[in-house]
């Protein structure tokens, strides 16, 4: 059973573009508004995260409906593992959230954040 919560989704939709490609190396830049959220997706391969913009996620778990607060800041950068669990981010902030992603993907026509 699915338990989400912040649908109110206000401004424009959210947006997530690849803008660089090359072999097994992806880069994707994301952009929500305050109140969007992700689709449901997992994290199969390693990735760095650039924030540009945001204060505040939430981070929803489907199989137990748990939920976890993350602040963010400008400028952060981190090494995310992969991971099996289901999951979606929810800007929960007052300021809209954007990151750069670099994707190591196994190969080259690899999805890099399936949707579940």
């Amino acid at each position: 059973m699915q338990r989400w919560r912040g649908a109110g989704v206000v401004g424009i939709a959210m947006t997530d573009e690849i803008v660089f490609q090359h072999g097994t190396t992806m880069v994707r830049r994301l952009r929500m508004a305050r109140g969007e959220a992700m689709p449901c997706h997992r994290d199969p391969f390693q990735r760095v995260a650039v924030v540009l913009g945001g204060n505040l996620l939430s981070i929803e778990f489907r199989d137990e409906g748990e939920s976890q607060r993350v602040e963010i800041t400008p400028g952060q950068v981190e090494w995310e593992e992969p991971s099996a669990r289901v999951h979606r981010a929810v800007n929960i902030g007052r300021q809209p959230y954007e990151q750069v992603t670099v994707f190591l993907l196994d190969r080259p026509d690899a999805v890099a954040q399936p949707s579940e």
